[in-house]
């Protein structure tokens, strides 16, 4: 099985784009501190993860997320060897998103530019219950 799950913020605003299939595909990169324990007095390290999404979900990213935000990601782990342009071999950690939850608070949310969001008001939302008519 091969599932990872990280919580972190974007590194820079997504990037997204649409396939020559035409599939929509939103790449972000997530950064994860490093837990450590005890009274150690060393600097915070991260963790860096290259994330990929697709479809309604990579939409959905590149409408409501930007540098900075706090993410969810669960999804599939792969590990990438290359040759850089200088000619040393490095490594990249990938993500193919399955899942991600937006985790920063509301009050910092944006609507975004193409699509903003109505307010609605929370007695607009529900209607009200006769007790009466509750079958328990």
């Amino acid at each position: 099985m091969n599932k990872i799950f990280i919580i972190g913020n974007l590194t820079a605003d997504p990037d997204y784009s649409v396939s020559a299939s035409g599939t929509p595909v939103c790449r972000f990169t997530v950064a994860v501190n490093r837990r450590f324990s005890g009274n150690q007095q060393e600097e915070r390290t991260a963790d860096f993860f290259r994330v990929t999404t697709f479809r309604k979900t990579a939409e959905n990213c590149s409408s409501y997320l930007s540098k900075g935000r706090k993410v969810g990601v669960v999804g599939a782990l792969q590990i990438n060897d290359y040759t850089d342009k200088d000619g040393n071999r490095r490594t990249s950690v990938d993500v193919t998103a399955d899942e991600v939850e937006f985790l920063s608070p509301r009050g910092e949310e944006q609507a975004p530019a193409a699509a903003p969001r109505k307010q609605t008001s929370a007695s607009s939302s529900f209607a009200p219950i006769n007790d009466e008519s509750l079958p328990f």
